[in-house]
């Protein structure tokens, strides 16, 4: 799949949180009582009680997850539909107001959006590579606001780093620990900031010992940027961990062995108000208790690779997994 279609995702794995003006025009942008104009489908929904609006981001995978949700849910009793926004700065102002009920969401970016959101931008960290700690920092964050985390399952996308499976093969790498120590001379393909971030460039440097010598601006995880490793030009690229198209380049993921990113495990944040029942908890628990990394990798290549609809792929999925009751 192509980063670059998938701006709400960018920010999500590196930015975490937009500046002020950004998060003004969300504010503005959800004023209303509608949020039609950001773009929405899947499913229809009844006025009054047990309709639920769930929130997507417009990438891939979120609009994957709003979709097993909203399958769930419908089994669960509930009618629903699907709202597709383009970024968190617009979602979550509007999770917040109930217009949206229910979204799929990533512990360690959620956790550090509503931080700075709620301290500034020079914030102290809260979330790290332990995801209950992470999960209790998003929670004691999220309450005020009026929205509730449900229970994170295994499933985690977070910053990842790829190289080719020939060098991988001819300097013996697995990990990025095995990196650092083969002295082999790296330069990344990933966004310009990476330079600066905690968890890319001064991460790789200080964490694994890693020899960085650039980066090429290529953006994270962009078909350009995984086509440069492929071809030589460039010897590592940032990623994700869900990435479904790496092995169509010939290029493997090496491992965080020391847990150098964040916990950013998939989990349901909803409105307490409208949609913090145990019914809803207990539907969409369900999804938690089963879906992996690999599963969600799996259910990106689908719709990223087989160009097959993000709603086909979560009803076959939901089926495949015996998650549905009707």
């Amino acid at each position: 799949m192509s980063w670059t279609s998938r701006p709400a995702r960018t920010t999500r794995a590196l930015l975490a949180v937009a500046g002020a003006t950004a998060l003004a025009a969300g504010l503005a942008a959800c004023g209303g009582d509608s949020l039609e104009k950001s773009g929405g489908g899947g499913g229809s929904a009844k006025p009054g009680q047990g309709s639920l609006v769930i929130g997507s981001a417009s990438f891939t995978e979120s609009k994957l997850l709003a979709e097993i949700y909203a399958g769930l849910l419908k089994d669960a009793g509930y009618s629903t539909r699907i709202k597709t926004v383009d970024a968190r700065e617009l979602y979550e102002p509007a999770l917040e107001k109930g217009q949206i009920d229910v979204v799929p969401e990533y512990a360690a970016t959620l956790a550090e959006f509503l931080n700075k959101k709620q301290n500034g931008k020079d914030a102290a960290p809260v979330a790290s590579a332990d995801a209950d700690a992470t999960v209790k920092a998003l929670r004691k964050l999220a309450e005020p606001r009026g929205l509730k985390v449900l229970d994170p399952g295994r499933a985690v996308d977070q910053n990842a780093f790829a190289v080719s499976r020939d060098f991988a093969a001819k300097h013996d790498l697995k990990t990025l620990s095995d990196l650092g120590k083969s002295k082999q001379k790296i330069k990344l393909a990933a966004g310009d900031e990476c330079a600066q971030r905690p968890f890319c460039q001064p991460g790789l440097e200080k964490t694994y010992g890693i020899d960085v010598t650039g980066i090429d601006p290529l953006e994270v995880g962009s078909t350009q940027a995984k086509q440069a490793v492929k071809d030589g030009k460039d010897q590592m690229v940032l990623t994700t961990t869900t990435d479904a198209t790496l092995e169509q380049f010939g290029l493997v993921l090496l491992e965080d062995d020391k847990k150098l990113q964040n916990a950013d495990n998939v989990l349901p944040v909803v409105n307490a108000e409208k949609a913090g029942s145990q019914k809803i908890a207990d539907a969409l628990g369900k999804l938690s208790r089963v879906l992996t990394t690999a599963d969600l990798t799996e259910l990106n290549k689908k719709v990223d690779a087989e160009r097959l609809k993000p709603a086909d792929v979560a009803a076959r999925y939901l089926k495949d997994k015996g998650l549905l009751t009707k």
